[in-house]
Protein backbone atom coordinates (compact mmCIF):
# COMPACT_ATOMS: atom_id res chain seq x y z
CA UNK A 1 0.00 0.00 0.00
CA UNK A 2 1.22 3.48 -0.86
CA UNK A 3 0.19 6.69 0.84
CA UNK A 4 -1.18 7.91 -2.50
CA UNK A 5 -3.54 4.90 -2.56
CA UNK A 6 -4.80 5.79 0.89
CA UNK A 7 -5.21 9.45 -0.08
CA UNK A 8 -7.37 8.50 -3.08
CA UNK A 9 -9.40 6.09 -0.97
CA UNK A 10 -10.02 8.76 1.67
CA UNK A 11 -10.97 11.31 -1.00
CA UNK A 12 -13.59 8.96 -2.48
CA UNK A 13 -15.10 8.40 0.96
CA UNK A 14 -15.11 12.11 1.87
CA UNK A 15 -16.44 13.22 -1.53
CA UNK A 16 -19.11 10.56 -1.55
CA UNK A 17 -18.10 9.03 -4.89
CA UNK A 18 -15.57 8.76 -7.68
CA UNK A 19 -16.78 11.75 -9.73
CA UNK A 20 -16.38 14.34 -6.99
CA UNK A 21 -13.15 12.74 -5.76
CA UNK A 22 -11.71 13.05 -9.28
CA UNK A 23 -12.65 16.73 -9.35
CA UNK A 24 -11.10 17.33 -5.96
CA UNK A 25 -7.86 15.53 -6.88
CA UNK A 26 -7.75 16.90 -10.45
CA UNK A 27 -7.68 13.42 -11.93
CA UNK A 28 -9.80 11.62 -14.50
CA UNK A 29 -12.52 9.35 -13.13
CA UNK A 30 -11.08 6.24 -14.78
CA UNK A 31 -7.79 6.74 -12.91
CA UNK A 32 -9.59 6.96 -9.56
CA UNK A 33 -11.66 3.85 -10.32
CA UNK A 34 -8.56 1.91 -11.37
CA UNK A 35 -6.59 2.90 -8.25
CA UNK A 36 -9.45 1.86 -5.95
CA UNK A 37 -9.77 -1.54 -7.65
CA UNK A 38 -5.99 -2.06 -7.47
CA UNK A 39 -6.07 -1.26 -3.76
CA UNK A 40 -8.87 -3.79 -3.24
CA UNK A 41 -6.83 -6.39 -5.12
CA UNK A 42 -3.78 -5.72 -2.93
CA UNK A 43 -5.86 -6.12 0.22
CA UNK A 44 -7.87 -9.04 -1.13
CA UNK A 45 -11.23 -7.62 -0.07
CA UNK A 46 -13.80 -5.09 -1.41
CA UNK A 47 -13.67 -1.69 0.26
CA UNK A 48 -17.02 -0.48 -1.08
CA UNK A 49 -20.46 -1.96 -1.57
CA UNK A 50 -21.50 -0.86 -5.05
CA UNK A 51 -25.12 -0.08 -5.84
CA UNK A 52 -25.09 1.21 -9.38
CA UNK A 53 -23.03 4.41 -9.28
CA UNK A 54 -23.43 4.74 -5.53
CA UNK A 55 -20.65 3.58 -3.21
CA UNK A 56 -21.02 2.58 0.44
CA UNK A 57 -18.13 1.59 2.66
CA UNK A 58 -17.89 -2.15 3.30
CA UNK A 59 -16.93 -3.40 6.79
CA UNK A 60 -13.32 -3.75 5.56
CA UNK A 61 -13.53 -0.23 4.16
CA UNK A 62 -14.61 1.10 7.56
CA UNK A 63 -11.56 -0.51 9.15
CA UNK A 64 -9.19 0.80 6.49
CA UNK A 65 -10.60 4.33 6.71
CA UNK A 66 -9.54 4.62 10.35
CA UNK A 67 -5.99 3.49 9.55
CA UNK A 68 -5.83 5.65 6.41
CA UNK A 69 -6.74 8.78 8.35
CA UNK A 70 -4.12 8.06 11.01
CA UNK A 71 -1.37 7.16 8.54
CA UNK A 72 -2.00 10.20 6.36
CA UNK A 73 -2.07 12.47 9.43
CA UNK A 74 1.21 10.95 10.62
CA UNK A 75 2.76 11.50 7.19
CA UNK A 76 1.68 15.15 7.31
CA UNK A 77 3.17 15.48 10.78
CA UNK A 78 6.47 13.94 9.62
CA UNK A 79 6.59 16.29 6.63
CA UNK A 80 6.00 19.31 8.84
CA UNK A 81 8.60 18.14 11.37
CA UNK A 82 11.26 17.82 8.69
CA UNK A 83 10.47 21.22 7.22
CA UNK A 84 10.26 23.30 10.38
CA UNK A 85 13.51 21.95 11.93
CA UNK A 86 12.14 21.89 15.48
CA UNK A 87 13.69 19.32 17.86
CA UNK A 88 11.34 16.36 18.20
CA UNK A 89 11.41 12.57 18.21
CA UNK A 90 13.85 10.25 19.99
CA UNK A 91 17.34 11.27 21.13
CA UNK A 92 19.63 8.56 22.54
CA UNK A 93 22.61 10.11 24.34
CA UNK A 94 25.59 8.18 25.69
CA UNK A 95 27.99 9.26 28.42
CA UNK A 96 30.59 7.90 30.78
CA UNK A 97 29.57 7.12 34.36
CA UNK A 98 31.29 10.16 35.86
CA UNK A 99 29.84 12.56 33.28
CA UNK A 100 26.35 11.17 33.79
CA UNK A 101 26.52 11.44 37.56
CA UNK A 102 28.16 14.84 37.95
CA UNK A 103 27.79 16.92 34.81
CA UNK A 104 24.48 15.99 33.22
CA UNK A 105 21.66 16.20 35.80
CA UNK A 106 21.29 19.98 35.45
CA UNK A 107 21.66 20.33 31.67
CA UNK A 108 19.43 17.36 30.88
CA UNK A 109 16.77 18.68 33.23
CA UNK A 110 16.85 21.93 31.24
CA UNK A 111 16.74 20.00 27.96
CA UNK A 112 13.63 18.04 28.97
CA UNK A 113 11.93 21.26 30.05
CA UNK A 114 12.86 23.20 26.91
CA UNK A 115 12.16 20.44 24.39
CA UNK A 116 9.17 18.40 25.57
CA UNK A 117 8.66 16.91 22.09
CA UNK A 118 12.01 15.10 22.30
CA UNK A 119 12.07 11.69 24.01
CA UNK A 120 15.49 11.63 25.70
CA UNK A 121 17.26 8.38 26.67
CA UNK A 122 20.61 8.35 28.51
CA UNK A 123 22.92 5.31 28.37
CA UNK A 124 26.33 4.84 30.00
CA UNK A 125 29.46 3.02 28.89
CA UNK A 126 33.15 3.46 28.26
CA UNK A 127 34.33 5.63 25.33
CA UNK A 128 34.95 2.68 23.00
CA UNK A 129 31.46 1.28 23.60
CA UNK A 130 29.86 4.69 23.14
CA UNK A 131 31.75 5.48 19.94
CA UNK A 132 30.83 2.09 18.49
CA UNK A 133 27.16 2.70 19.31
CA UNK A 134 27.25 6.10 17.58
CA UNK A 135 28.76 4.54 14.46
CA UNK A 136 26.22 1.69 14.53
CA UNK A 137 23.36 4.18 14.67
CA UNK A 138 21.96 2.90 17.98
CA UNK A 139 23.04 6.15 19.68
CA UNK A 140 22.65 9.67 18.31
CA UNK A 141 25.52 11.29 20.21
CA UNK A 142 27.85 10.60 23.11
CA UNK A 143 30.03 12.44 25.60
CA UNK A 144 33.44 10.73 25.59
CA UNK A 145 36.96 11.25 26.86
CA UNK A 146 39.64 10.08 24.43
CA UNK A 147 41.31 8.24 23.10
CA UNK A 148 38.73 6.54 20.91
CA UNK A 149 39.14 4.62 17.67
CA UNK A 150 39.24 6.79 14.57
CA UNK A 151 35.95 7.10 12.79
CA UNK A 152 33.75 9.50 10.80
CA UNK A 153 32.89 11.63 13.82
CA UNK A 154 32.15 15.29 14.31
CA UNK A 155 33.00 16.58 17.78
CA UNK A 156 32.74 19.62 20.01
CA UNK A 157 34.71 20.05 23.28
CA UNK A 158 32.32 20.30 26.23
CA UNK A 159 34.14 19.69 29.56
CA UNK A 160 37.72 19.85 30.77
CA UNK A 161 38.13 17.63 33.82
CA UNK A 162 40.89 17.85 36.42
CA UNK A 163 42.10 14.35 37.29
CA UNK A 164 43.46 13.38 40.71
CA UNK A 165 44.65 10.26 42.45
CA UNK A 166 42.66 9.39 45.57
CA UNK A 167 43.72 7.22 48.48
CA UNK A 168 42.54 6.62 52.01
CA UNK A 169 42.93 9.46 54.55
CA UNK A 170 46.45 9.75 55.92
CA UNK A 171 48.04 8.03 52.92
CA UNK A 172 51.58 9.17 52.15
CA UNK A 173 51.89 11.78 49.42
CA UNK A 174 51.73 10.34 45.91
CA UNK A 175 53.81 12.63 43.75
CA UNK A 176 55.50 10.20 41.35
CA UNK A 177 55.65 6.45 40.80
CA UNK A 178 59.40 6.69 41.45
CA UNK A 179 59.51 9.27 44.25
CA UNK A 180 61.94 8.41 47.04
CA UNK A 181 60.33 6.01 49.44
CA UNK A 182 57.32 5.60 47.19
CA UNK A 183 56.06 2.07 46.84
CA UNK A 184 53.54 1.14 44.16
CA UNK A 185 50.12 0.55 45.71
CA UNK A 186 49.21 -3.09 46.15
CA UNK A 187 45.83 -2.53 44.50
CA UNK A 188 44.28 -0.13 42.04
CA UNK A 189 40.49 0.36 42.05
CA UNK A 190 39.04 1.11 38.63
CA UNK A 191 36.38 0.50 36.03
CA UNK A 192 36.74 -2.28 33.46
CA UNK A 193 39.19 -2.08 30.56
CA UNK A 194 38.24 0.73 28.22
CA UNK A 195 37.96 3.39 30.92
CA UNK A 196 40.33 6.25 29.94
CA UNK A 197 41.04 7.16 33.58
CA UNK A 198 42.13 3.60 34.35
CA UNK A 199 44.34 3.62 31.27
CA UNK A 200 45.97 6.90 32.33
CA UNK A 201 46.78 5.61 35.83
CA UNK A 202 48.15 2.35 34.39
CA UNK A 203 50.34 4.28 31.97
CA UNK A 204 51.56 6.55 34.76
CA UNK A 205 52.84 3.57 36.76
CA UNK A 206 53.88 1.39 33.80
CA UNK A 207 56.11 4.16 32.48
CA UNK A 208 58.32 3.69 35.52
CA UNK A 209 57.95 -0.10 35.79
CA UNK A 210 56.10 0.10 39.10
CA UNK A 211 52.62 -1.29 38.38
CA UNK A 212 50.18 -2.09 41.21
CA UNK A 213 49.99 -5.79 42.00
CA UNK A 214 46.29 -6.11 41.16
CA UNK A 215 43.32 -4.17 39.82
CA UNK A 216 39.94 -4.35 41.54
CA UNK A 217 37.20 -3.68 38.98
CA UNK A 218 34.16 -1.71 40.20
CA UNK A 219 31.04 -0.60 38.31
CA UNK A 220 30.24 2.75 40.00
CA UNK A 221 32.21 5.70 41.31
CA UNK A 222 30.65 5.69 44.77
CA UNK A 223 31.48 2.01 45.22
CA UNK A 224 34.99 2.69 43.91
CA UNK A 225 35.54 5.55 46.35
CA UNK A 226 34.12 3.44 49.18
CA UNK A 227 36.79 0.83 48.47
CA UNK A 228 39.46 3.53 48.52
CA UNK A 229 38.18 4.91 51.84
CA UNK A 230 38.73 1.55 53.58
CA UNK A 231 42.22 1.17 52.15
CA UNK A 232 41.59 -1.40 49.44
CA UNK A 233 43.62 0.57 46.91
CA UNK A 234 44.12 3.86 45.09
CA UNK A 235 42.20 5.24 42.13
CA UNK A 236 42.27 8.02 39.57
CA UNK A 237 39.05 10.03 39.18
CA UNK A 238 37.79 13.41 37.95
CA UNK A 239 37.99 15.87 40.83
CA UNK A 240 34.35 16.84 40.17
CA UNK A 241 33.21 13.36 41.25
CA UNK A 242 34.38 13.99 44.83
CA UNK A 243 31.77 16.72 45.29
CA UNK A 244 29.03 14.07 45.19
CA UNK A 245 30.73 11.66 47.62
CA UNK A 246 29.50 11.98 51.24
CA UNK A 247 32.67 10.43 52.74
CA UNK A 248 34.96 12.94 51.01
CA UNK A 249 36.72 13.79 54.31
CA UNK A 250 37.95 10.20 54.58
CA UNK A 251 39.93 10.47 51.35
CA UNK A 252 43.31 12.00 50.59
CA UNK A 253 43.67 13.72 47.21
CA UNK A 254 46.93 13.68 45.27
CA UNK A 255 47.32 15.91 42.17
CA UNK A 256 48.91 14.64 38.99
CA UNK A 257 51.86 16.48 37.40
CA UNK A 258 50.92 19.32 35.01
CA UNK A 259 50.34 18.00 31.52
CA UNK A 260 48.78 14.76 32.67
CA UNK A 261 46.19 16.20 35.04
CA UNK A 262 43.49 17.21 32.52
CA UNK A 263 41.05 15.21 30.41
CA UNK A 264 38.81 16.69 27.73
CA UNK A 265 35.27 15.40 27.21
CA UNK A 266 33.80 15.88 23.74
CA UNK A 267 30.32 15.48 22.37
CA UNK A 268 30.61 13.28 19.29
CA UNK A 269 28.11 12.29 16.60
CA UNK A 270 28.40 10.59 13.24
CA UNK A 271 29.69 12.88 10.49
CA UNK A 272 26.83 14.32 8.47
CA UNK A 273 24.23 13.31 11.05
CA UNK A 274 23.73 16.68 12.74
CA UNK A 275 20.04 17.07 13.59
CA UNK A 276 17.84 19.66 15.34
CA UNK A 277 17.95 17.39 18.42
CA UNK A 278 21.76 17.35 18.59
CA UNK A 279 21.89 21.08 17.90
CA UNK A 280 19.49 21.70 20.79
CA UNK A 281 21.57 19.43 23.04
CA UNK A 282 24.70 21.43 22.25
CA UNK A 283 22.94 24.67 23.14
CA UNK A 284 22.07 23.23 26.55
CA UNK A 285 25.47 21.66 27.25
CA UNK A 286 27.76 24.51 26.24
CA UNK A 287 26.62 27.05 28.90
CA UNK A 288 27.30 24.44 31.61
CA UNK A 289 30.78 23.57 30.41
Amino acid sequence: MELSDLAIFRAVVEAGGVTRAAERLHRVQSNITTRIRQLEEKLGTPLFIREGKRLHLSPAGQVLLDYAQRLLALADEARDAVRDGSPRGALVLGAMESTSAVRLPGPLSDFVRLYPEVKLTLKTGNPQQLAAAVLAGSMDAALVTGPIAKGPFERVPIYSEELVIVASAGHAAITSPTARGAEPPRSMVAFEQGCPHRARLEQWYAGKNSMPVQTIEITSYHAMLGCVVVGMGISLVPLSVLATFPERARLSVHPLPPGSDRAQTDLIWRKGAMSPRIRALLEVLKPSA
